[in-house]
Order: C-alpha cells, then sequence, then structure tokens
C-alpha cells in the first residue's frame, strides 16, 4: 500500500514520511498494541473514545 501511495520510489517514501508529524511512518506493531490495550482488562474503563493511533495526523486539523 506505501508504495502505491507513494509511487514506489524513495522520493515519493521520503515525501510521506516529511509529511508525518512524528517523523516516521507507523509500525503494525504500534497498532496491535493499541489494539491490545483496548482488549485487555487496562483498558477495561474505556468506553465510548475512539482511540487515534496516527502519529499526530488529527491534531494538526
Amino acid at each position: 500500500m506505501i508504495s502505491r501511495v507513494s509511487g514506489g520510489t524513495d522520493a515519493g517514501r521520503d515525501a510521506m514520511i516529511s509529511q508525518e508529524p512524528i517523523g516516521r511512518m507507523g509500525r503494525p506493531e504500534e497498532i496491535a498494541s493499541a489494539v491490545l490495550w483496548l482488549c485487555s482488562e487496562l483498558g477495561g474503563f474505556a468506553v465510548g473514545h475512539a482511540l487515534v493511533v496516527d502519529g499526530g495526523q488529527t491534531v494538526g486539523l
């Protein structure tokens, strides 16, 4: 998917990364960690909230 969006070039990938507020692309493990937290007892009191795991993309809106 990244290749398709970036045009499959290093310059395209660099352009994508430059738009990330956190300065890098997210890793699948980071998304999985959020899901596991929500599914665990630690996230048991989180109700009715959209947990945004996007490296800060929505903060600047």
